[in-house]
């Protein structure tokens, strides 16, 4: 078989591992509709009133895909790995020709269609339940590779910490002991001017992905000619981020595909 073909196979495999199981696939789609019914419609943003959400309903759109992007592949990813080696599942795929590192892609792919279709579906719930606005213009495929690239970056660090965890228990406690603190220290759902000044928001890769998807959404619609942090408009900041994020998810993926256990 070809590497295509091992890939394929593997991720036809993995896509109907997880459509068995229908608790992950209700939790997968319903977590986002909850968080977006909780923040953007009962809670609601009060851009004059100061406070935690005082930015207009759109700027937390970041934050919102940073959910699914962030906390699914950790713990997905993780407790697939850790999975496979309690049931030295390593050990038997060590017997063929399919590679750590396929698997990985393979299960990324899996990941990257599941909260692809999870992020379309928060994001037209978020413009039709909240007052938030997309900016429409050519810079809105940015999107894509933004939740591709994402994703693919947390599948990395999921598989590093399923290969060192010692139980799926421990993947979650530490997928989430991880997740937590990057989801509110990374520019996406608290604005930096509330952070300390001595707070380094940019070692977080979720702030690159935050400032990124900002760029596309909101930044491009509320000020078309603003200068971005690159040197240049709008365009410019997000392709900048767009490869900051590229380059930190193939450290990622790399780390996580070495780190897979060929044996248990």
């Amino acid at each position: 078989m070809s590497r295509l073909r091992r890939i394929g196979a593997e991720f036809r495999a993995a896509w109907s591992a997880f459509l068995r199981r229908r608790t992950a696939v209700f939790f997968t789609f319903f977590f986002p509709v909850i968080i977006v019914v909780i923040f953007g419609v009962l809670i609601q943003t009060q851009p004059t009133g100061g406070g935690l959400f005082a930015e207009p309903p759109g700027w937390y759109l970041p934050g919102y895909l940073a959910v699914v992007v962030l906390f699914t592949p950790l713990s997905r990813v993780g407790s697939e790995v850790a999975r496979h080696r309690d049931g030295n599942r390593f050990e038997k795929l060590a017997t063929t020709p399919l590679t750590r590192g396929e698997w990985l892609v393979a299960q990324t792919l899996v990941n990257v269609v599941v909260i692809g279709a999870a992020g379309l579906l928060l994001l037209g719930l978020l413009v039709a339940a909240t007052t938030a606005t997309v900016a429409v213009s050519p810079l809105v495929v940015l999107l894509v590779p933004f939740v591709a690239l994402g994703v693919a970056l947390f599948c990395g660090v999921g598989a590093i910490l399923g290969s060192y965890a010692d139980s799926q228990d421990g993947v979650i406690a530490a997928s989430n002991g991880i997740a937590l603190p990057l989801l509110f220290l990374s520019e996406t759902f608290v604005h930096p001017n509330m952070l300390p000044g001595w707070l380094p928001t940019e070692l977080s890769p979720l702030t690159y992905f935050a400032r990124g998807v900002r760029a596309v959404t909101y930044d491009a619609a509320q000020q078309p000619g603003v200068l971005a942090e690159f040197g240049g408009p709008a365009s410019l900041g997000a392709v900048g981020y767009l490869l900051v994020v590229t380059a930190l998810a193939a450290i990622a993926f790399t780390l996580g595909a070495r780190a897979l256990p060929q044996t248990d």
